[in-house]
């Protein structure tokens, strides 16, 4: 079985992304990763040639920064990846700049793989996510973070990013035919200094809107409110030992009483809803579970 794995990243550095603890969380199921490194103000290009000269294989990109609606220049950038996976794969497993895969899940993820890979009716696996927020201690668990996507697909040229990266369709816009995963990615998008991540989240803000949205409503103080979130959870379990390093690192304290929430009473009342029956009601789906 041949999978190749894909991404791409801008500005590691200058965010604090953790690309490099990303990409090597899948180089033990990949035979190789194309990395599409955009044009950037930092040294990312040098970071990511430090990884696996032997497994990695960067293409150099330059973001259309004209594109400024719906995040539509992260789904180009990723197809420029994807594009550059050997159409021998059987699989194409898709990281972003912010997401690892815990070593424990790797023996199910190559199961699923292994099982699903003459299956044609499969179009894509499924996995579930942790958000984490804030710090290391604390997920996200309100229902506007998405639960599940799509990371590893066929490697088809029928199958594309879709809108701003966050999964895929194919052919004309159709979800993908896909078979959930036993296995989690952990997102670490919000967990950041916090003047990294107000600066990160203000220039981000570009791929969205135009300027003068952002002006007026954007704020530019120097460091990111973190006490602005709905709902948490503490976080009890592992995190995979590639982040260690990074977490070890962590210089600024936050903590959250996580009884205390936002929720609105729909959301009050959908989370009464799964706790009874574990149907989540309203929920949106990329995909086709199958």
């Amino acid at each position: 079985m041949k999978v190749v794995g894909f991404t791409f990243i801008r500005n590691a550095i200058k965010y604090d992304y953790p690309v490099t603890e990303a990409i090597r969380s899948i180089l033990p199921l990949c035979s190789e990763v194309v990395v599409a490194v955009g044009n950037s103000d930092d040294n990312t290009l040098e970071l990511i040639r430090q990884i696996d000269q032997n497994k990695i294989r960067i293409i150099q990109t330059v973001w259309d920064d004209s594109l400024r609606t719906g995040g539509s220049v992260l789904a180009e950038e990723t197809n420029k990846a994807f594009a550059e996976v050997t159409t021998d794969a059987d699989w194409a497993f898709y990281i972003q700049g912010d997401e690892v895969i815990h070593e424990k899940y790797l023996p199910s993820i190559q199961a699923a793989m292994e099982r699903w890979k003459s299956d044609k009716r499969v179009d894509g696996l499924l996995f579930n996510y942790l958000h984490f927020f804030g710090s290391y201690d604390y997920v996200g668990d309100a229902y506007n973070w998405y639960r599940r996507e799509i990371r590893i697909v066929r490697s088809s040229k029928n199958i594309y990013s879709y809108k701003d990266a966050q999964g895929f369709r194919k052919d004309d816009n159709k979800k993908l035919r896909v078979k959930l995963v036993d296995a989690w990615v952990y997102h670490y998008g919000w967990v950041r200094p916090p003047k990294i991540m107000q600066q990160k989240h203000y220039d981000t803000r570009k791929f969205y809107r135009d300027d003068e949205w952002i002006a007026q409503n954007l704020s530019k103080q120097e460091e990111f409110d973190y006490s602005t979130i709905h709902s948490l959870a503490r976080f009890t379990g592992t995190h995979p030992k590639l982040m260690q390093e990074r977490i070890n690192r962590i210089n600024w304290k936050f903590d959250r009483d996580p009884s205390y929430n936002r929720l609105k009473p729909k959301d009050r009342f959908r989370r009464i809803v799964e706790k009874l029956t574990g149907y989540r009601i309203f929920e949106y789906k990329n995909y086709k579970i199958i």
